[in-house]
């Protein structure tokens, strides 16, 4: 059991790190649509798309934008209503669950699933399930108790200062007065998502002890993310020179 246990927890993990290349990826081609040259008055539906690309990759890191952590300030319910809508038909959020399902079939994740695209299929609905669940649960929460999960660049000098600001912001929300709390809303969400998908998934992952396992991933995947999403402006840089 202990072995099995370390094969899913690696097989998660490896799920994740190949997560965080996609959404890098996605992030360097929207950055160079962004960065490209302003264009003639006939190209406004292709800058138009770009813009929307833009907002697709914000959403699905649920960063604010290019805002810092100054320029905060709260959102009305409208907002939220909007942000949540969005984040639930947006095109990159489906295609990181296809990506997440196509490991988990490659890794044959749960066993008990068949390969082929019966199997896939369940192993799609099953992530998507999941990030649904998460989501909605967030969105009600944060609505309630007035929480912004949203990612705010730091604006902070110094690596260790922006990293202790990133790392947390995986488990902070700002509230309407800009203080960060605890974040009742993202955790609940992250929890809902894991203990409620036992409710379809087969034997091998089926016990509460799973859950708590998906739980603990999911939440340090977001904290890493926190880091990515600190830094990648930083990265990019160099690139949007190399296009000015």
């Amino acid at each position: 059991m202990p072995a099995m246990k370390r094969r899913k927890t690696t097989a998660a993990l490896c799920r994740y790190a190949c997560i965080l290349l996609f959404i890098v990826a996605v992030s360097f081609a929207a950055q160079a649509q962004i960065q490209s040259p302003p264009q003639k008055q006939t190209d406004t539906n292709s800058t138009q798309s770009d813009s929307k690309l833009a907002g697709s990759v914000f959403n699905l890191l649920n960063m604010a934008g290019t805002e810092n952590s100054k320029q905060f300030h709260p959102m009305t319910q409208d907002e939220r209503n909007h942000l949540y809508f969005n984040t639930m038909i947006n095109p990159l959020s489906f295609a990181r669950c296809a990506f997440s399902a196509g490991i988990d079939q490659w890794n044959d994740k749960p066993s008990e699933w068949e390969q082929g695209a019966s199997g896939y299929g369940k192993r799609f609905a099953n992530i998507l399930g999941q990030y649904s669940i998460q989501r909605t649960v967030t969105y009600g929460l944060s609505s309630a108790f007035h929480e912004d999960n949203r990612y705010f660049n730091s604006g902070k000098q110094g690596f260790w200062s922006r990293t202790g600001y990133a790392l947390s912001s995986g488990i902070l929300a700002r509230h309407d007065n800009g203080t960060r709390q605890f974040s009742i809303s993202q955790v609940g969400g992250v929890a809902a998502g894991a203990f409620l998908a036992r409710t379809w998934l087969p034997p091998s992952q089926h016990s509460a002890g799973d859950a708590a396992v998906s739980f603990g991933i999911t939440m340090s995947s977001n904290i890493g993310f926190g880091v990515m999403k600190e830094f990648l402006p930083d990265l990019l840089r160099p690139f949007r020179k190399k296009r000015n």
